[in-house]
C-alpha cells in the first residue's frame, strides 16, 4: 500500500466518543439521558446484640418529614449508607412519611435486629414536597408493581393429614427449597401456595439449612409450625433490590396470639381492672391484666383476665417496674391506650425471635360505654397536636395577670411527673399531663403551662427533642420557667419580656386535685 492511500484513510477516520473506539459498551450518556429527579435510596440496617441502629429520628422546625440525625461514625446505619439529613419514606416498606413522629419511631423499634428504610436526600425531599411530588407513588416506584410480600403462615397439624405441605430443593440453586401444600389442608389454609419459596421455619432461615435438617424439623414437629414464603415473582422483586425477606414485611394474617391495641375511657370508678406484677411459670417478670370488672371500661373495650400488658399509650412496659406502669396510666387522664396478649403469645414469639408487636391489631370494640363522656385531652405519652393551639381570645389591651411560674423538681421513683406535649412543625412545648402527687404537680406544674426555660436556659424556639435532652442533661434536679397559655399569648402579643424576675414561689399557686385521683385509676 502506497504512503498517500494509507494517509488518505487515516484523513477519513472521524472519532465519535459516543461509540469509543472498538468497544461497544464505552457510551457516554448525553445531559439529557441522565436520571433527573429525587432517587430514594434503600438501607438495610442489622445490628448484633448489645448493639443500636446509631441514629436518632428527629422532627425539627422548618424542615419537613422525619430526620435522620447525629449518625455514628463507623455504626450500624452509617455502614447501611444512611447520612446525616436524610428524610425517612418507608420503614419495612410501611409508607410513614405522613405518621406521627412517636408511631414512626415505635415501628423502627419493634423491628428486632434487622430494619430497612428508604429514605431520601434531605434536599431531594424539600424539593419534592415544594414540587407536591406524591411522596407515596415515589417510594412504591421502587419496588415495581408486579410482586407480592412475603407471608407468615402458622400451620396447625392435622390428626389425619399432617401439616400439610411438602419441601423440595431447588435444583441447580444452594440454599433454596420450594414449598407446596396439600389442597384443602392444613398448610393451604393458613396461606400456603404451590410453588412458593421456602425463606424461613420456625425461626430459622432456610438458605442457612440442608434438606435434611428442615425434614428432621419437620418430623419433630408436634402441634404446629411456622413459615415465612413468598412466591417466585416476590422473591426476583427483593432480590433484584438487594433487600432481605423479614418476617417484619410480612402479611401475617395467620399468625395467633396476635397483640390487641386497646382505648378505653375512664370511668367514675377506674378503668375495672387490677394491674399485677406476676412471675410467668417459664420465670419472666410481667404486667398482667387481672380480675377484670363485668361492665367495665375494660371489658367493653375487649381486655381479658390473665392478659399481659405489653404497651400503655405506645410506651412499652418491658423493664418498667410496677410504680411506673402505674404512672402512665396516671399521666393519661381520662383515656388511655393499651396493648394486651394472651400469656401463651410470649412464649410463642419468644420462640420464634420475634416481637409480638410487630403484629399488633387495633381493637375498635362494638360495645358502648354509658358512663360519663371522656376527656377531650389526648392521651399519647408525648403528645403531638395537628394544628396549632387556639390563640388567646383576649384582646390586646385588655390587661392579663400572667401567672410566670419557677418550678424547681426533684426526680422521684417514677420520674418527674409530667409529659410534654408539641405542636407538629412548630417550635415550643407545654405540660400536657401533670401526674397528682408527683413531682411536676408538688412544684407548681399546671396542665397547659408553657415552658420557657429549662435550667435557665430558653427554649420557646427549640424542637421537643432539644427540651427533653436539655432536661437530661441536668440529672435529678430540674428547673422550668413556666407560663400559663393565655398569659403567655397575652405577653408576647404586647411583648413583655418572660423572665425568672417576675415568676411567683410555687407555694403561692393553688392546685385543684382530687385527693381520690392519687390512688391507681384501675
Amino acid at each position: 500500500m502506497e504512503l498517500g492511500n494509507a494517509m488518505e484513510l487515516t484523513n477519513r477516520f472521524v472519532f465519535n466518543p459516543k461509540e469509543g473506539i472498538d468497544n461497544p459498551t464505552m457510551v457516554i450518556i448525553e445531559d439529557g439521558e441522565r436520571p433527573s429527579g429525587p432517587s430514594p435510596r434503600l438501607c438495610v440496617l442489622k445490628k448484633e446484640d448489645g448493639e443500636n441502629f446509631g441514629f436518632h429520628l428527629r422532627v425539627e422546625r422548618g424542615l419537613c418529614g422525619h430526620v435522620v440525625r447525629h449518625v455514628d461514625p463507623w455504626g450500624v446505619a452509617e455502614k447501611a449508607g444512611l447520612r446525616d439529613g436524610d428524610c425517612v419514606l418507608e420503614v419495612n416498606e410501611l409508607f410513614v412519611a405522613d405518621l406521627g413522629h412517636v408511631e414512626v419511631a415505635r415501628r423502627i423499634q419493634e423491628s428486632g435486629s434487622q430494619l430497612c428504610m428508604l429514605v431520601l436526600d434531605g434536599e431531594e425531599y424539600e424539593q419534592a414536597v415544594a414540587q407536591s411530588q406524591n411522596l407515596k407513588e415515589l417510594a412504591s416506584a421502587q419496588r415495581g408493581g408486579d410482586w407480592s410480600p412475603p407471608r407468615l403462615c402458622h400451620i396447625t397439624r392435622d390428626h389425619v393429614t399432617g401439616l400439610g405441605f411438602s419441601i423440595l430443593p431447588v435444583e441447580g440453586e444452594k440454599g433454596k427449597f420450594t414449598i407446596s401444600p396439600v389442597s384443602g389442608g392444613p398448610a393451604e389454609k393458613a396461606g400456603v401456595r404451590k410453588g412458593d419459596r421456602l425463606i424461613w421455619i420456625d425461626g430459622a432461615l432456610a438458605c442457612e439449612l440442608t434438606h435434611t435438617a428442615i425434614s428432621k424439623m419437620v418430623k419433630k414437629c408436634s402441634d404446629d409450625m411456622t413459615v415465612l414464603v413468598i412466591d417466585s415473582k416476590g422473591e426476583m422483586s427483593y432480590t433484584r433490590r438487594r433487600m432481605p425477606i423479614l418476617p417484619a414485611l410480612a402479611d401475617a394474617q395467620s399468625m395467633p396470639y396476635r397483640p390487641k391495641r386497646l382505648h378505653l375511657e375512664r370511668a367514675p370508678n377506674g378503668y375495672g381492672f387490677l394491674l399485677r406484677h406476676e412471675r410467668t411459670p417459664a420465670g419472666h417478670k410481667v404486667h398482667m391484666l387481672r380480675e377484670v370488672d363485668a361492665g367495665s371500661p375494660a371489658e367493653l373495650a375487649g381486655v381479658k383476665d390473665g392478659e399481659l400488658l405489653l404497651e400503655v399509650n405506645g410506651e412499652s412496659t418491658d423493664g418498667l417496674i410496677h410504680e411506673e406502669v402505674v404512672s402512665r396510666f396516671r399521666l393519661s387522664g381520662q383515656k388511655v391506650t393499651i396493648t394486651t396478649m394472651a400469656l401463651n403469645g410470649q412464649e410463642f414469639y419468644t420462640k420464634l425471635g420475634l416481637s409480638p408487636l410487630l403484629f399488633t391489631e387495633d381493637h375498635c370494640s362494638t360495645k358502648k360505654q354509658t358512663e360519663q363522656p371522656a376527656s377531650p385531652e389526648p392521651s399519647a405519652a408525648v403528645m403531638k397536636l395537628a394544628a396549632p393551639l387556639a390563640k388567646a381570645q383576649e384582646d390586646p389591651q385588655t390587661q392579663v395577670q400572667p401567672s410566670i411560674r419557677l418550678c424547681v423538681l426533684q426526680r422521684g421513683a417514677v420520674g418527674f411527673g409530667f409529659h410534654l406535649g408539641y405542636v407538629q412543625q412548630k417550635p415550643g412545648t407545654f405540660i400536657n399531663q401533670v401526674a397528682p402527687g408527683g413531682p411536676g404537680g408538688r412544684s407548681g406544674l399546671l396542665q397547659g403551662d408553657v415552658v420557657v426555660e429549662v435550667n435557665g436556659q430558653n427554649v420557646e424556639e427549640e424542637c421537643l427533642e432539644d427540651v427533653i435532652l436539655l432536661m437530661k442533661m441536668g440529672g435529678n434536679t430540674l428547673s422550668l420557667l413556666v407560663v400559663d397559655r393565655p398569659g403567655y399569648e397575652w405577653m408576647k402579643q404586647n411583648r413583655e419580656p418572660i423572665s425568672a424576675e417576675k415568676a411567683v414561689k410555687a407555694s403561692e399557686v393553688k392546685e385543684d386535685v382530687n385527693p381520690s385521683h392519687t390512688k391507681p385509676p384501675f
